[in-house]
């Protein structure tokens, strides 16, 4: 990986984290999110998702092509790390009344998960899936 692809990789990965956070957060004023690691999950009205490929899409990269998405997915779940974000649409969860009082087992990378916390997952999520999709030679 050449030091152009290094910088570059580095102002995607920080600005989609922060897009996916502001996004999520105007979209419904939410504060928390849950890592997917499947794009095939149940799907409803009620959830706002953002895949990896729309969080680095937020700063602008595409894939070059369909090969370079999937490597991009495919060096995710090598990682073990989520292909997409859900935030709840509805309300809250875990802090409804914003009253500072977090679910005690959120915020580990494992379920429940708060922006405000300073969760890695969706800097490491679209930072992974761009070194995957940037690795494949279309």
């Amino acid at each position: 990986m050449g030091i152009t692809t290094v910088r570059r990789l580095g102002v995607v990965t920080a600005g989609a984290a922060a897009a996916i956070a502001v996004t999520a957060a105007s979209a419904s004023a939410h504060h928390c999110f849950i890592p997917m690691y499947s794009l095939d999950g149940p799907s409803s009205s009620n959830w706002f998702v953002v895949s990896a490929e729309m969080g680095a899409g937020f700063e602008g990269y595409t894939a070059a092509c369909a090969g370079a998405r999937d490597a991009g997915y495919a060096a995710l779940r090598d990682a073990g790390l989520p292909v997409a974000l859900k935030v709840f649409e509805k309300m809250t969860i875990g802090d409804p009344k914003h009253t500072g009082r977090t679910n005690p087992n959120g915020a580990d990378g494992k379920g429940l998960e708060y922006f405000a916390e300073g969760s890695p997952l969706p800097g490491e999520m679209v930072a992974t899936y761009v070194a995957g999709a940037d690795a494949y030679d279309c």
